[in-house]
């Protein structure tokens, strides 16, 4: 905590949040479209060697490589009309999905949290997920509790 240099009586809480992370991607320009397209995101923009692609208060920052690449995971929470919006260019565009990420139940959905959600891959090999409520916000009483939270 801080004091407030307009009240001195006044303190401010710390807020933490994300600024950015740093994505490994063999072609930063198509990365950055593929995911602006499939998560109805506003057009990336390019900043020095990155291409960004804002998603709310945080950018994933796209930047090339030649070296392999290690898979990492990124989830987004959408509304339902986004989740549909997006599962719709999913499957336009032909494109695997599973309902888990260890990918044993292709071309289904979740209903954790009594929501939606799904997996799919970019064209980098990280697995991408979205879903329609957080981990865990069903609780155990949900009619499709989290697998993640036990009793």
């Amino acid at each position: 905590m801080r004091r407030n240099r307009h009240c001195a009586r006044c303190v401010e809480r710390a807020m933490v949040t994300l600024n950015h992370t740093i994505v490994h991607a063999r072609d930063k320009q198509a990365t950055a479209r593929f995911l602006t397209e499939i998560l109805g995101l506003p057009e990336h923009r390019n900043l020095a060697h990155f291409a960004v692609v804002q998603v709310g208060d945080t950018s994933l920052d796209l930047i090339e490589t030649d070296q392999p690449i290690t898979s990492r995971h990124f989830a987004f929470l959408v509304s339902e009309a986004e989740f549909d919006a997006a599962f719709a260019r999913i499957r336009e565009r032909g494109l695997t999905w599973w309902a888990d990420p260890f990918r044993r139940q292709p071309g289904e959905i979740n209903h954790w949290d009594d929501g939606r959600g799904l997996y799919f891959d970019d064209p980098n090999g990280h697995l991408l997920e979205i879903i329609t409520r957080s981990y865990g916000s069903g609780g155990l009483d949900a009619d499709h509790p989290n697998p993640l939270l036990t009793r």
